[in-house]
């Protein structure tokens, strides 16, 4: 089950990406889908120049950020 503190949502991927990623998970003894949010905040790392994605906005700002919704 989900942490309740995490965002879930489907993804489409290619089959061949896909048996890449699992490869890689087992050989660094991680989830695949502990996997996946390890290469996506190294991606994301990489992209802004080496800060912490983790130190990024907090799940407030997520909800909140861009919209008129109303906490």
């Amino acid at each position: 089950m989900a942490s309740p503190d995490k965002k879930s949502f489907a993804l489409r991927i290619d089959p061949a990406l896909w048996a890449q990623i699992e490869r890689l998970a087992a050989a660094e003894l991680r989830s695949v889908n502990a996997q996946v949010e390890y290469l996506l905040r190294d991606a994301v790392r990489s992209r802004i120049g080496g800060q912490n994605p983790k130190a990024e906005p907090t799940q407030g700002d997520i909800h909140n950020s861009g919209s008129n919704n109303k906490p």
